[in-house]
């Protein structure tokens, strides 16, 4: 079965794309932002082992070690902050689509998953900073929070782009 990279961001980010800065709070962000990151770590993981594209495992590691950066630098600032993240429907669709993505990839093998991996990192990508840019940072009501989130937004454009280029390079096999 195969699924569309960009059906599938949709599908996580669509609570987040539909709900107004007003509605989200600075414990739900840290949620989102959280499990965001660790979908990304998961399926770096399994690529890192599955792939024999050395870019596509290069690419991989870079997305461990990013988000996982991300990651540490989010769970100290809300220690910090006393702020305790508070799942929701966001960073439930999250989890649940990370888990489906990770269960497509691992039915696929050789060009087949480097291309999946990659379109999804991809679609996955936009998707993050479109949530960033429309939701997370002008939700924040914290500003050490938004200004974590403006932080490591530039990492994420780059990502974007990095997955972009390897995209097409796999396209041209």
């Amino acid at each position: 079965m195969k699924f569309s990279a960009m059906i599938i961001a949709g599908l996580l980010w669509a609570p987040v794309a539909g709900a107004s800065a007003q509605e989200i709070n600075d414990a739900q962000i840290a949620s989102i932002v959280v499990t965001a990151n660790q979908v990304d770590i998961d399926a770096g993981e399994l690529a890192k082992a599955r792939s024999t594209n050395a870019e596509v495992k290069k690419f991989a590691e870079l997305m461990i070690t990013a988000h996982t950066g991300v990651n540490k630098s989010a769970t100290a600032l809300v220690t910090k902050l006393k702020v305790t993240p508070e799942d929701n429907a966001t960073s439930q669709s999250l989890k649940s689509g990370g888990d489906a993505n990770l269960k497509a990839l691992k039915g696929l093998k050789g060009v087949a998953f480097d291309k999946a991996y990659v379109d999804h990192e991809v679609a996955y990508h936009q998707a993050v900073l479109d949530a960033v840019d429309k939701t997370l940072i002008p939700g924040a009501k914290n500003e050490e929070l938004k200004a974590l989130l403006v932080k490591v937004r530039p990492a994420f454009v780059a990502h974007l782009e990095h997955a972009k280029h390897l995209q097409s390079s796999l396209g041209s096999r």
